[in-house]
């Protein structure tokens, strides 16, 4: 018995329009923690990445999901150096508001 038999292209979209519109609301609505403005981007990487494997499936051609993987990487390498700007920029100013942050303007 096939599990994913009835799950179909529509359901992946919808899924990754979802998630995509979630990411979208958190870098708006949530203009101070720098956190959930990392969190929300990656989210929206991920969203990303469901489309990318969703037409990869419905095409029969793999090139989408290894795409996915480069991505991934992109998106650790991303969240590795933005978590270390962060603790480094904590550790200078005690904060992570980005209104308190922008102060570092000339």
């Amino acid at each position: 018995m096939n599990l994913m038999a009835g799950v179909t292209l529509g359901h992946y979209l919808a899924l990754a329009a979802a998630l995509f519109c979630i990411s979208v609301a958190g870098i708006f609505l949530n203009r101070k923690n720098v956190i959930v403005l990392l969190m929300s981007i990656e989210l929206m990487l991920l969203a990303v990445n469901i489309n990318f494997v969703a037409f990869s499936r419905e095409l029969g051609d793999p090139s989408g999901q290894v795409f996915v993987f480069f991505i991934l990487t992109v998106a650790a390498a991303e969240a590795a150096i933005g978590l270390a700007i962060l603790v480094t920029l904590f550790r200078n100013r005690r904060t992570i508001n980005v209104a308190e942050i922008d102060s570092m303007k000339g």
